[in-house]
């Protein structure tokens, strides 16, 4: 039995998967990226491995991807996140035809082909106010969990309107409806149909086609996910391995490389047509 295995090195978590050459996942982990970013892409490698007691000799073939993905010091090759992202969300989702990836610093919206493929893509601006760095704002000035974000705000009757653009200022205005005597829930709310609002925005440039796939950290978001299926008039398809969704795709290019490499080799004069 050959493994490969995806590390996907974010901007605030660094995940790693390792699948079996029938593409069954046999290990996986996520931990923190922190400052040293090679240091995350080993780790979070290492304790895939572990999850199934494997060694790094198993694994015949590693891809990096993410931001950092070429700090993946041990990967074979790397590749962009929009890829894998799209092939990962293909292989839970074999009808998705529109990915949405939302992460810590980024969000993209990718239309793809029947295989996985990429058709069009586009991704927000340098403005981290669509992401979920924009969550981790709204978090620290309502002092809660970033995990008790998506329920409070679905308790929400009267959602406050966020009007910023900019992540810095959006505490400032959070703190702002609080001292305006709003609830907690509906300012949550609207955090929560801002982020939603720009989302969309980027879906219609790629074109929105059903099925639509949400992949990356904030999936596992309830608020968000509820918020934008309310919005597109359909509902989403969502893994638990979502948050994983860019290190599967990596780990399924890798195992593409094991098989093709087995694969005979033709004959000189079979390819001359001789």
């Amino acid at each position: 039995m050959a493994y490969a295995a995806g590390v996907d090195v974010g901007s605030t978590q660094t995940k790693a998967i390792v699948i079996d050459e029938g593409g069954r996942i046999a290990g996986r982990a996520l931990i923190e990226t922190g400052a040293n970013v090679v240091l995350a892409a080993n780790n979070a490698y290492a304790a895939a491995l572990a999850t199934d007691g494997l060694s790094e000799e198993e694994v015949e073939f590693v891809v990096g991807t993410g931001y950092g993905r070429y700090r993946v010091t041990f990967g074979n090759i790397q590749i962009t996140e929009i890829s894998c992202h799209a092939r990962g969300a293909a292989h839970m989702f074999p009808e998705t035809r529109t990915v949405v990836d939302m992460g810590g610093q980024d969000t993209k919206a990718i239309r793809v082909g029947a295989g996985g493929q990429i058709v069009d893509f586009c991704m927000n601006d340098k403005c981290a106010a669509g992401t979920g760095r924009f969550l981790g704002a709204a978090a620290a000035a309502l002092e809660i969990p970033l995990d008790e974000l998506g329920p409070t705000a679905l308790t929400a009757r009267r959602p406050v309107p966020i009007t910023t653009t900019c992540t810095v200022f959006a505490e400032s205005e959070i703190l702002s409806w609080l001292a305006r005597g709003k609830k907690m829930e509906d300012i949550l709310l609207g955090v929560h149909q801002s982020i939603v609002s720009r989302t969309l925005a980027l879906m219609r440039r790629v074109g929105i086609e059903s099925q639509v796939t949400f992949t990356g950290g904030v999936a596992r978001n309830i608020g968000v996910v509820k918020v934008l299926q309310e919005a597109l008039g359909m509902p989403l398809n969502v893994s638990d391995e979502s948050h994983y969704m860019g290190a599967l795709g990596a780990a399924l290019f890798g195992l593409d490389r094991i098989l093709a490499s087995r694969q005979p080799a033709i004959p000189a004069e079979a390819r001359s047509g001789a």
